[in-house]
């Protein structure tokens, strides 16, 4: 019976301990939608962006992804975001997609430019970057490698 209780209090205190690790590493991690301000961008392609990505400015996060959708009129995907509300982004803010590396996960880059005057609550970021997959920037370094000359190649040679 004492070998019960023992065991008992044991698996108990495993499973305290475990919940204060997830807690930590949910807190630390920043995982969670931010409350602030809500932004719009459109890109051609967005590369896997899902909601609930990132949303950073020099490597910090400031916001989360909240949604993305379809324009249907140009094909653009559009993509929300809400921003913390103390980050002020100006009009002439730029914003890309980035990778973590090769298999880390999509966020958007946001850099900010110099504007006095600032994007509005659900206003739209309107100079976007389009996303370059890994095959995109491969592709375009073995052609730069292949021909020298940075124009088209020719069937004669250099």
């Amino acid at each position: 019976m004492r070998a019960n209780m023992v065991e008992t209090v044991m698996g108990a205190v495993v499973l305290l301990v475990a919940g204060l690790f997830v807690f930590f590493a949910y807190n630390m991690a920043q995982v969670g939608r931010v409350s602030g301000y809500t932004l719009e961008a459109a890109f051609f392609k967005v590369g896997g962006l899902a909601p609930g990505a990132d949303v950073r400015i020099s490597g910090i996060k400031v916001g989360t992804v909240t949604d993305r959708r379809l324009d249907p009129r140009t094909y653009d995907a559009v993509v929300t975001m809400t921003v913390e509300s103390q980050v002020r982004l100006p009009v002439d803010t730029a914003a890309s997609i980035a990778s973590e590396g090769i298999l880390g996960g999509k966020y958007i880059r946001l850099e900010p430019g110099r504007s006095a005057e600032m994007i509005a609550d659900g206003g739209r970021i309107a100079n976007t970057r389009d996303y370059r997959s890994l095959e995109d920037q491969v592709g375009e370094i073995i052609f730069l490698a292949t021909n020298p000359g940075g124009g088209p190649a020719s069937a004669d040679g250099p």
